[in-house]
């Protein structure tokens, strides 16, 4: 793990609730040469991987997705929260720990046979994440890396993920 990026990351206790330890990214994005290092690290392992599209997930996924898919040369697909799209969609439930909620993708975003990147900014229980990949999945799709710039790893989600290549540049 690279301390620099750690370094650039306030630790805001008792956020959003008693008890939370939230990373806050927005202390590493307001330092341009860092923000660009951060894009340029996660991008190094996935220019091999062929993939023709990078799926984003609402909305911190974006500040991330966009450049990857900027510098990879490749589309950009949004996954939003449900009712948040014009076209139409395909959508898949998650759990929450207290209820669930729904993502959802644009119908046509993804070709038979497309091999996708999923990007987020971080990489908790997986949920999110899941749903996205049933996205994907559903639409022919194949994922072939899912990129996320931290990952809390006591939370599990690399188990409950395992078939999946999974890049991170920060673990706590």
């Amino acid at each position: 793990m690279d301390t620099y990026f750690v370094d650039l990351i306030r630790n805001v206790p008792n956020f959003p609730a008693k008890g939370i330890l939230f990373r806050d990214i927005t202390t590493l994005l307001k330092e341009g040469p860092a923000f660009r290092q951060a894009i340029e690290r996660l991008v190094e392992p996935l220019h091999s991987l062929g993939a023709a599209k990078v799926v984003a997930i609402e909305s911190r996924g974006f500040i991330f997705g966009a450049p990857v898919a900027y510098e990879m040369g490749l589309g950009f697909v949004p996954v939003r929260k449900l009712g948040k799209l014009p076209a139409d969609t395909v959508s898949a439930a998650y759990d929450l720990e207290y209820g669930s909620n729904t993502v959802e993708m644009h119908s046509d975003a993804i070709s038979r046979g497309e091999r996708v990147i999923i990007v987020d900014d971080l990489l908790a229980t997986g949920g999110t994440t899941r749903a996205t990949i049933e996205l994907v999945e559903r639409l022919g799709g194949e994922v072939v890396a899912l990129a996320f710039l931290i990952e809390l790893t006591e939370l599990g989600a690399r188990q409950y993920l395992q078939d999946y290549n999974i890049v991170t540049l920060i673990r706590y």
